[in-house]
């Protein structure tokens, strides 16, 4: 594997007082289970970032492992008429980051967020750095304040 730079994503979370550090993983982690295999965790305990088309702007879910996001439920707590998981050009576009990768922070711009309440049953969740080879350990209550969300029942 080559050498992953995660030097931005870093000092994103520095900026945010975020005391968790950058872990790179041996390989990819482009799903919870193979993250949680890896970090030798739950699945649930896997923050994956989802980001969606709501009423065709971005919506962030940050949502448990162990969940698929119900995405009309998610439609009716943010009032959208649809909510569609985004293609990988609205990803990178509106996150700068790749499917498989995305983080709760380091857009190019705020993206509204949603952080499934399932995650708060984790003392530490692991969350994606910019990379499908990084993550970081984190909390439910830090998710919540680096990206500025809103608690949600997101899950099915």
């Amino acid at each position: 594997m080559a050498a992953v730079d995660f030097s931005r994503f870093a000092s994103v979370l520095r900026d945010l007082n975020v005391p968790g550090e950058v872990r790179v993983l041996p390989e990819a982690a482009p799903t919870a289970a193979a993250a949680a295999a890896q970090l030798g965790c739950e699945v649930g305990a896997i923050a994956n970032s989802l980001v969606f088309a709501a009423d065709g702007a971005p919506l962030l879910v940050m949502t448990s492992g162990a969940h698929r996001v119900d995405t009309a439920r998610v439609a009716g707590l943010i009032g959208a008429a649809v909510v569609a998981r985004a293609d990988a050009r609205s990803v990178r576009g509106w996150t700068g980051q790749v499917i498989g990768g995305v983080g709760p922070v380091g857009h190019p711009a705020p993206i509204r967020t949603l952080v499934d309440d399932w995650l708060a049953k984790y003392d530490v969740v692991w969350a994606a750095a910019g990379h499908p080879h990084t993550v970081f350990p984190t909390s439910f209550a830090e998710l919540l304040r680096i990206t500025g969300g809103s608690a949600a029942d997101v899950g099915e």
